[in-house]
């Protein structure tokens, strides 16, 4: 007797845990039909795919580009280190002068202007004096719409290191005719210390077909002149430093002539 009521017992203990397996996985169930599909979860971007990136290889595709900022006039300064690019931007846009040389990796300073009868905003770019950086040369250039090339009159050197960078805007923008560039002897206040001559400097700015001044930062000679002359090269914009409409009797006839750009 006690046999047969162990087996019912056993009998009991296995027909509790079939229920129990049974009942585990009718509550598991429903958080199986919630899972994502395995293919929504895991679908690759087309970007990753192969046939994209051999289209990409192959150049049959395009890849998508953001729009220029058309209320923004980009001027790249370029020169070698120490002739004063940094002063110049400084005292155009701060009114400051320092006497100490502080190497400059790259700097951006904004100014609003008038243009085309609107408002924008001038973004002056100081680069770098050294080669270290190419990739971000080119890309400068590239996203420039005029630009200003520095070098000292104390050095004839710093004009030699002007060369290549002409060459290079030339190679990006494929042509300087249409492009505003100016060509700047800066420290003319230093005359004793000259090494470039003016009309050596000028000739060479009419070899580049672009314009040339001689500026001083530190006595704050033709700063503003030289950003007021290269809006004026400027053909497919009108534009002015002033945004407020005052100008003067002789600024008045100026941009008569011109009908251009001034400057108060």
């Amino acid at each position: 007797m006690s046999s047969q009521s162990d087996r019912s017992d056993d009998d009991d203990d296995d027909a509790d845990a079939v229920s129990q397996r049974a009942e585990g996985s009718a509550c598991s169930q429903p958080l199986q039909s919630r899972q994502t599909p395995h293919t929504e979860r895991q679908r690759t971007p087309p970007e990753e795919t192969h046939a994209y990136r051999s289209a990409i290889q192959s150049g049959h595709t395009h890849t998508p580009r953001m729009p220029e900022q058309s209320n923004d006039y980009r001027v790249v300064v370029f020169g070698a280190g120490g002739v004063g690019k940094s002063s110049l931007v400084l005292r155009f846009v701060k009114g400051t002068f320092r006497d100490t040389y502080i190497p400059t990796v790259e700097d951006t300073y904004r100014q609003v202007i008038s243009c085309d009868k609107s408002v924008c905003t001038l973004q002056i770019t100081d680069t770098t004096g050294s080669h270290q950086f190419p990739a971000m040369q080119r890309l400068s250039i590239s996203k420039g719409h005029a630009f200003i090339l520095v070098f000292s009159i104390t050095s004839r050197q710093s004009l030699e290191e002007l060369k290549p960078i002409y060459q290079q805007v030339l190679a990006i923008k494929g042509t300087v005719e249409s492009i505003p560039i100016m060509l700047v002897g800066n420290k003319s206040d230093e005359t004793a210390q000259r090494e470039v001559e003016k009309k050596e400097a000028e000739a060479q700015a009419a070899t580049w077909k672009c314009a040339f001044m001689e500026t001083s930062a530190k006595t704050n000679s033709n700063v503003k002149e030289l950003f007021q002359e290269l809006l004026s090269l400027e053909k497919k914009r009108d534009m002015s430093l002033s945004i407020d409409g005052k100008r003067s009797g002789k600024q008045k006839r100026a941009d008569k002539l011109k009908g251009k750009c001034s400057i108060m």
